[in-house]
């Protein structure tokens, strides 16, 4: 059986998936710390229910800066 071969999320290279690719789904470390990056810039985002976020939103205090 081979293994399969998946896309790299930030540069498309492709990645074996097995152990040895210790990084899988990403081709290497840079490119893991690019796509973590992203999510804490907010770059990526898991979409919500808009209708549950105002339900909600009053429960949460506002962030203090």
């Amino acid at each position: 059986m081979s293994t399969p071969v998946v896309e790299c999320p930030t540069c498309g290279a492709p990645v074996e998936w097995g152990p040895q690719s210790p990084n899988r789904p990403f081709c290497s470390d840079r490119c893991k710390l690019i796509d973590l990056g992203a999510w804490a810039a907010e770059e990526h985002v898991i979409p919500g229910d808009e209708l549950e976020d105002d339900l909600f939103s009053g429960d949460v205090p506002p962030r203090q800066h």
